[in-house]
């Protein structure tokens, strides 16, 4: 690992499993190994203007300690010749932070990536300009994740009525898709996994695992909607996998997509392209 000096670190107090102390035992964990790092944590809804300061700043190292939408935003600004990126898990999720360090808490997660980390380029996906470092959904099943996330903070009236929501834009308008060169086919959803996430992908293949989700029913959306919230989605019958480096997907009108957990709406025509470095990230040893 080369030598890191600045090093700015950006965290959401307000986020599933930060605690209020979090500011003073990052600083303390930096200072073990000879670091001073300078803490932002403001609220919510001023996280983006800090993450954009922190990577203004040109430190060595940004350390994000938030939800995956903040991890996700954080590669974005970075990009391959950015700042390297820790992206700790901070959130209810933590997509990114567990293909990365695993299943360990933030302060593991960190202290070992200062004493045994080394520079890693990781590879993911795009689609309009936009990266994702772990999975992309399109397609109606997408709105079933802002109801999954109020049903983690536990708020069921919002989570019923997302539900409801995503429930009534199935059927209203499947996907046509083509995978590299292949045929236009048709889907309910399509999901887009990068290769340290996968399961069927070594670590280090220059592709991304596609996934087509057939959904023709009632009983299918439900199923499909319950794997989203509780299960593995490769789990279901109605899903077909392969690899993927080009596909061009398109829609009678805007298409929802999640990436890395986010909600956004994509355009009615849209292409997710495998790129081979998205960001540089403070990685940890694989046997480790």
């Amino acid at each position: 690992m080369g030598r890191i000096s600045r090093v700015e670190v950006v965290t959401n107090l307000a986020s599933g499993s930060v605690g209020k102390d979090a500011p003073q035992e990052i600083e303390k964990i930096f200072a073990a190994h000879g670091l001073q790092a300078h803490v932002c944590a403001p609220p919510t809804h001023d996280l983006a203007n800090c993450l954009r300061a922190a990577v203004d700043a040109g430190p060595d190292l940004l350390v994000t300690l938030a939800g995956d939408g903040t991890a996700r935003a954080a590669a974005e600004l970075c990009g391959p010749k950015g700042p390297m990126l820790a992206p700790l898990p901070g959130g209810t999720m933590n997509m990114l932070p567990r293909a990365i360090y695993g299943d360990r808490s933030w302060q593991d997660a960190l202290t070992l990536a200062l004493a045994q980390g080394s520079e890693r380029t990781l590879g993911g996906g795009e689609v309009e300009g936009r990266p994702f470092l772990v999975a992309a959904v399109m397609g109606s099943p997408a709105l079933w994740g802002p109801a999954r996330e109020a049903a983690r903070f536990r708020e069921p009236m919002l989570a019923f009525a997302r539900a409801r929501r995503a429930f009534r834009r199935a059927f209203t308008g499947r996907l046509r898709y083509a995978i590299d060169a292949g045929p236009r086919e048709k889907a309910e959803a399509l999901v887009f996994m990068c290769p340290h996430a996968s399961r069927a992908l070594d670590d280090e293949e220059p592709a991304l695992e596609a996934a087509a989700m057939d959904v023709r029913g009632a009983a299918d959306a439900f199923r499909l909607g319950v794997q989203a919230l509780l299960g593995d989605w490769r789990d279901d019958p109605a899903v077909q996998v392969r690899r993927c480096r080009l596909a061009r997907i398109w829609a009678a009108r805007g298409i929802p997509a999640l990436l890395d957990g986010e909600l956004f709406r994509l355009h009615a025509a849209a292409e997710v392209t495998y790129r081979p470095a998205v960001v540089r990230i403070l990685a940890l040893p694989k046997d480790v």
